[in-house]
């Protein structure tokens, strides 16, 4: 969810490379090499807080690497360009607009690894950003659906209703009562358990929403998308959606 651009996070950074001084990682919480498509609100905040736990992340936009020597510089991020962005990573988030996916560059996970996990944060504004897609509306398909069918890759898709700003300043260590909770649809169980596994260790709990065509429930105008609660808070909003497209979300 789009927000204004934030402030580095210098602070988490010097933690995490005392906790990785201190021999602080453990299998569970290894270093993986991650790929991050858009370097907007969702795409910065995350490339911040995924270097700052010691991630080895890689960072595309469509201007080219060039234009993200701040971002490279305050993160320890690689700039790269977008076919680049995947070469070896484990996990690749795609936080473009909608719009934009079908113009990503052809055999963009070619290089990835073996059962790359692949984050869809996207969301579908027909009237105020993206215009009328067919597939979306004229199929009534899922949107993550439709973008999985661009890049020719199963995705998993999260983020998409988190506010960029609470990515930096509302992570919670495990356990605590207010820590917010992320709704997650996918139809690969294996990728849904690493990205999972990551936005745990970025601070926020999950609730599995099902498989893509279940992840309507999380798309712009439903009860959770924008909702800041816990666990128990996201199903709730999550079993309140209705499937009718609201109206302000239409092409």
């Amino acid at each position: 969810m789009a927000q204004r651009r934030n402030r580095p996070c210098t602070g988490e950074v010097v933690a995490a490379q005392q906790r990785m001084h201190a021999g602080a990682w453990t299998l569970e919480r290894r270093v993986m090499k991650i790929g991050i498509i858009g370097a907007g609100n969702i795409g910065g905040n995350l490339t911040r807080r995924l270097t700052a736990l010691g991630h080895d992340v890689s960072v595309a936009n469509s201007r080219g690497p060039e234009t993200l020597a701040e971002l490279a510089g305050e993160t320890g991020a690689t700039a790269v360009r977008a076919e680049e962005a995947a070469r070896g990573a484990e996990v690749v988030v795609v936080t473009v607009p909608v719009k934009a996916v079908p113009n990503l560059p052809s055999g963009l996970l070619d290089g990835a690894a073996e059962n790359v996990a692949v984050i869809d944060t996207g969301n579908y504004y027909p009237r105020e950003r993206d215009g009328r897609i067919a597939g979306i509306e004229d199929e009534g398909i899922a949107e993550s659906r439709w973008t999985e069918r661009q890049i020719g890759h199963p995705v998993i898709k999260a983020f998409n209703g988190t506010f960029a700003q609470d990515i930096l300043d509302r992570h919670l260590p495990a356990g605590d009562p207010d820590r917010q909770a992320v709704p997650v649809s996918g139809d690969d169980e294996a990728a849904k358990r690493v990205v999972r596994a990551l936005i745990d260790e970025l601070g926020f709990d999950t609730v599995d929403n099902g498989g893509i065509d279940d992840s309507w429930r999380q798309q712009p105008g439903t009860p959770v998308y924008g909702l800041r609660a816990d666990a128990e808070g996201v199903r709730k909003a999550l079993a309140e959606a209705s499937p009718e497209r609201p109206e302000g979300f239409r092409g």
